[in-house]
Formats: C-alpha cells, structure tokens, sequence
C-alpha cells in the first residue's frame, strides 16, 4: 500500500492521471491547461465541420457555430483532474475515459433549424391576427411537427464527436394557439388596439401616433409554445411615425469629413435626442387596449455621432482617400434598399489591422430590419427576394476601398455583366453567405462616407492618403453567348440576355508619380439567358448608366447567388 500511496502522490504532481482519454485522445501526464490545448489540438478542425443529423429520415447538416455547439476544453480537463480512478490504475497508467463538456444553445439551435425542420417534417402554422386597414382578422392556424429541441440538443451532446454516423434529431407534435384565445384577443386587444390615436408626451413637445401607425407596427403571431402576446415591431413603428417625430427628435451632427467650398475640412460633432422608441413599444402595448383619450409620456434620450472632432484627427482621418458613385432609376424598390444600407453603414471607422464585413456590419437584412423584395439572382435566373440591390451599394463600397488602396479580404464579383458596374472591379452580396470584406492594412483609421440623391449612391473614404490609385483593363475573351429560356412559372421576370466574357483588370499603385506595384484581378462572367415567359413583361431594368471615380471607373450591382 505505501507504493500505491507513494505513485499517487508522485502522479499528482501533474493533475490529469497518467492514462486518461477523451474522444479517444491522451491528455494524461499533464496540467489542466496543457491537456485542454492537446484535446483542442487532437480534435483540429472536426470542431467545425457540419454535423450530419437525420430530421424524419431526411439527412442535414448542423452547423456547429450557428447553434452554439461547442467543446469546453477547460471544463473537460478539469473533469479530469478531479476524478481521479483507482491507484492501481494510476501505477500502471491504465486507459481512464473522461467525457467530453459540450454546451449547445437551445436557442440557437431552434432558431437555426426551425426553417428545415418545417419544410421536411410539416411545421405548424401560427395563430396570428393581422390587419386589412384598421379591421383585425382573425387566423386560426394549424398543427405541425417541430424539433423536440431539449431532446435534440441532447442527442447532439451525446452523439457529436463520437461518430461520423448522422445524429437523428427528434420530433414533436406542436399546436397553433386555441381559437378561443385568438378570439379574446381579437375582442380585447386588436380592436381597441385601433380604435383611437395615442398622444405622447416628450420634454420637447408632443406628437401623435394614429391607429393606421398601431397597424402597421403590432405583431401578433402564434409561437412555438402556442402562446400569442402582442408586441410592437420598433422598426415599424419608427417608419410609421418618421414624420411626427420629427417634431421632438433632433440628429447628431456626425464629425464627418466633407467637401467645403472646395476645401476638406472636419466638422465639429454635436448630440442628438431620439425618442426612447423600446421603453415606449413596451408601454404602448398597456395602453392599447384602453378607451380614448389615450396617452403616454416618452424619454427623449441623448445620442452621439460616431466621433468627434479631436477622435478622427487622433486617428488620421484628416482628407478624403478615395471616392466612387453609382446610379441608379429613381422609384425602383431596390433604390430603398440601396438607401437603406448606406444609411447603415455611414460613418463606419476602420481602424488599423481591422477587417471590415459588410454581413457583420450590418446584420442580417430582411423585413424585419426595413428592407423590401427587389429582383436578385437566384439558381441562375432574376427572382424577387428581400434585399435586392443592395449588391450595387456593395459595389460602390469596394470600388471606394479599391481606390483607397486597401487589401481585398474577400468579394464574389456577380455571375452575370451588368453594364452599370466596372466589369471585374465589383462585387455582389447575400446574407449570411455571401460577404465582401476588406483589411484596412495602413497606419491609419479610414471613414466610411456614404452620400446619395434619388438618382445616385456616393461611398467615400476618408484617412491618410498612401497612394495614387488607378485601374486598367484588358480586352474581353472567350466570348459566349446567351441561350434562349422559355420559362412558365407566374413569378418569371424575363431579361433581354447578356453575352458571358473572361477579362482581366489591374489595380496599379503609385507614390509621386512613379508605380510601385500592381495587382490583378480576373472574372468569368457566365453568359445570362435570354428568359421569356409565358405572359409578356417589359425586359428587366439592367441598367446603363456607369459609375464614376476618384481613381477613374464606374459602378453597378448583380445576383447570382447574390442581391442585384
């Protein structure tokens, strides 16, 4: 026995047993934190390969990252270190398995798959009141299949890692909400909701929300759990009431760079007061369902711009670096969109050593978040989706950071030439697939501009300037041309056809004149068919018009997999 006490005493020094696996990898004979960076390190890249999983027989994937699926490294050394087995095992350095700590985000998990689960295995439609006008109706729903999600979050804990076999994911019947709650509450709530105006109060006076505003921005649908509570969309409800809070609400003055008389200077920044629109959804919602007069008192809260002054002379925004505009057909859906995006991202700083995504910078972009359908590309053919044009915004933007001369991180030119963008020199987007990105690689921070009119979208940078950048481009080759689709599905949008071409473009860098390096670009473009539909529609805006640019070329927009 005083061996077997002396090798224990001995074997703690290092506090993982000798001996000791996890998924079949030895993390003994060390600390915790040497055998969390072994378990790491033996794993390697399977920690982020999709996860095949079976839904009612149908195989998927499961994206690790998109629903939290994660191995804790130090939780599972720890495990380790604590339970110790037998001394006999510790002398002689036996196999002793440990169990892997896996966390996974329910939340996630359900959010991720929700779409899937409802297409393979029939998912229940919601219980939900909307709005013709200001009269509610009433929609009852129907039952489904949705993902047991504490059992298919288990499944994938015990299953991940293990095997290469497909994880089956279990499923549960769900119900819409009862018809007779939905009646109580079309009673109750939404046709009060209407019935009557709400007048706020703000320290700057008042303003007013109408019913057609209630409308527009209450949202009563059904959830997973069958429960329907109202709640108010801010975004639509900010777009409802633009106009009356224009009377309480005042805009920062962002200290952007801009064009003065000819001149560059920074404008002083100065604070804005915006109405506290999450306190009072919240609020509104109480009083909805009270009889008129109704009213309610709002915080006007204080908002900055994104710099000051003194921040962007610190950081050596001090002129304007590159500059490229794009246009565009006033009154076209995709035009809000543009606007929208640009109004997102203005005022972007970049700083050193940082790489900018437009995706992350901006979020997911769908209904929720203002945007509308407009045409974009998809399986090959224009189709109408959320989001469509805000590639030519993206254009813009890497036309800017080209001229700034800039590293290109990442961008997907579009599959088909659209005459309104530099060929090569442009780039396409779709969230969350498909990004554009860029490494600000100077000394110093660069602004992001961003400017339009109803007809034009300008993307400026501001910073130090480094170089003198211009672009140029060889001649078209391998020419193809575009087949004739007829196509008969009542969404057809048919387009005149454009020819397919390779060709090359040069970004050239230049300090006083004389060029220090150059880099190529190449793209295939594919050749757009000639799509005719079944009934008659004018061909397809493809655009005309051409950028213009500091450094000289012009700009556009595209789908394909992306949003034109």
């Amino acid at each position: 026995m005083l061996v077997l006490a002396i090798a224990t005493v001995v074997d703690r020094a290092t506090p993982v047993p000798r001996g000791t696996t996890v998924l079949g990898i030895d993390i003994g004979g060390r600390t915790e934190a040497e055998a969390a960076a072994a378990l790491l390190a033996g794993l390697g890249d399977r920690l982020a390969e999709p996860v095949p999983a079976t839904v009612d027989g149908t195989l998927i994937s499961v994206d690790p990252a998109a629903v939290g699926l994660d191995l804790d490294a130090e939780a599972t050394a720890a495990a380790a270190a604590s339970g110790w087995p037998h001394p006999l095992r510790v002398l002689f350095g036996l196999a002793h398995t440990v169990e892997p700590v896996i966390r996974i985000d329910e939340g996630k998990l359900e959010a991720s798959l929700r779409d899937r689960v409802g297409q393979i295995a029939g998912a229940v439609t919601p219980a939900a009141i909307t709005y013709d006008g200001l009269t509610p109706v009433a929609q009852y729903g129907a039952p489904g299949r949705g993902l047991d999600v504490p059992a298919a979050a288990a499944a994938l804990r015990a299953g991940w890692l293990r095997s290469d076999q497909p994880i089956a994911l279990p499923l549960i019947e769900q119900q819409p909400t009862p018809p007779a709650e939905v009646d109580r509450l079309l009673a109750e709530f939404a046709r009060p909701a209407v019935a009557a105006p709400v007048t706020v109060t703000t320290d700057r006076g008042e303003f007013t929300i109408e019913p057609a505003a209630i409308a527009a921005s209450l949202v009563m649908v059904g959830k997973a759990d069958a429960t329907l509570t109202p709640a108010v969309d801010e975004a639509k409800l900010r777009e409802a009431i633009a106009d009356e809070l224009e009377k309480v609400e005042l805009k920062p003055e962002t200290a952007t760079v801009k064009d003065d008389d000819g001149k560059e200077r920074i404008l002083a920044s100065s604070a804005g007061l915006r109405v506290d629109l999450e306190r009072l959804s919240r609020e509104l919602i109480s009083v909805l369902p009270e009889p008129a007069p109704r009213t309610l008192a709002a915080n006007l809260v204080r908002t900055q711009p994104p710099a000051t002054e003194s921040d962007l002379a610190a950081q050596g925004i001090v002129e304007k670096i590159s500059s490229f505009t794009t246009y565009f057909q006033p009154g076209q859906a995709r035009v809000r969109n543009i606007k929208l995006i640009a109004d997102e991202v203005d005022g972007a700083i970049v700083k050193p050593g940082e790489v900018f995504s437009l995706n992350a910078y901006t979020g997911e972009r769908g209904y929720a978040q203002g945007y509308v359908d407009a045409p974009v590309i998809q399986g090959g053919r224009l189709v109408n989706s959320v989001g469509g044009g805000v590639s030519q915004f993206t254009t813009a933007l890497f036309n800017a950071m080209f001229y700034a001369g800039l590293e290109d991180v990442f961008h997907k030119p579009h599959s088909y030439y659209y005459s309104r963008y530099p060929a090569v020199i442009e780039s396409t987007i779709f969230y969350p697939s498909l990004d554009m990105k860029f490494r600000n690689d100077s000394p110093h921070s660069v602004l992001i501009d961003t400017s339009y009119t109803n007809s034009s979208l300008t993307v400026s940078f501001w910073g130090t300037k480094r170089y003198d950048i211009s672009a140029e481009w060889g001649p078209r080759r391998n020419i193809t041309y575009p087949p004739r689709i007829e196509l008969t599905s009542p969404d057809c949008i048919p387009t005149s056809g454009i020819n397919g071409f390779t060709q090359d473009a040069w970004r050239i860098f230049k300090v006083n004149g004389k060029e220090i390096k150059r880099e190529k670009f190449t793209h295939r473009y594919q050749p757009q068919p000639n799509f005719v539909c079944v009934t008659s529609k004018p061909p397809a805006d493809e655009g005309s018009n051409g950028g213009e640019s500091s450094g000289g070329g012009s700009g556009a927009d595209e789908p394909g997999g992306g949003q034109l």
